[in-house]
């Protein structure tokens, strides 16, 4: 996969690309700041849930981390080219059907259902078990050129 897929597009954006971009120490640095930097040139749109903020605060906060929970909270709440989504009654209804026939775990259901609900193109993310899914193209990091 190259990141001109993902031109002219509204992307889902994941948890685990936006941890491993903004704390670093990865394999896939390279290509993470390619597809960040597209972004920020308005390349294409993120889009990502009120669950991608929940899940990037905790380890900061657990670990006082202050400055890096509010980095976050600064790129999920006020980057132009990142837009956020609250969970919503249809993208509950959407989650459960996703966790009863994938057997996902919640957030990774309410995940999926929000690229689903507000028409991503892809669904960024690392993990490879959710390749399975069918109801959205899964963009899986480590595919990447």
């Amino acid at each position: 996969m190259v990141i001109a897929d993902f031109y002219n597009k509204e992307i889902f954006l994941d948890t685990a690309p936006l941890i491993y971009f903004i704390e670093g120490h990865s394999p896939y640095e390279d290509s993470l700041k390619r597809i960040f930097e597209a972004n920020n040139n308005f390349n294409f749109t993120f889009i990502t849930s009120t669950i991608t903020l929940l899940e990037v605060l905790v380890k900061p906060l657990k670990e006082g981390e202050l400055n890096l929970a509010e980095r976050y909270q600064d790129i999920l709440t006020k980057a132009q080219s990142i837009e956020i989504f609250d969970v919503t009654n249809s993208i509950s209804v959407k989650a459960a059907e996703l966790r009863a026939k994938y057997n996902l775990r919640t957030p990774d259901a309410i995940q999926v259902a929000t690229a689903i609900e507000n028409n991503a193109a892809y669904f960024f993310t690392n993990d490879m078990r959710l390749k399975s899914i069918v109801e959205v193209k899964i963009a899986v990091l480590s595919e990447f050129k």
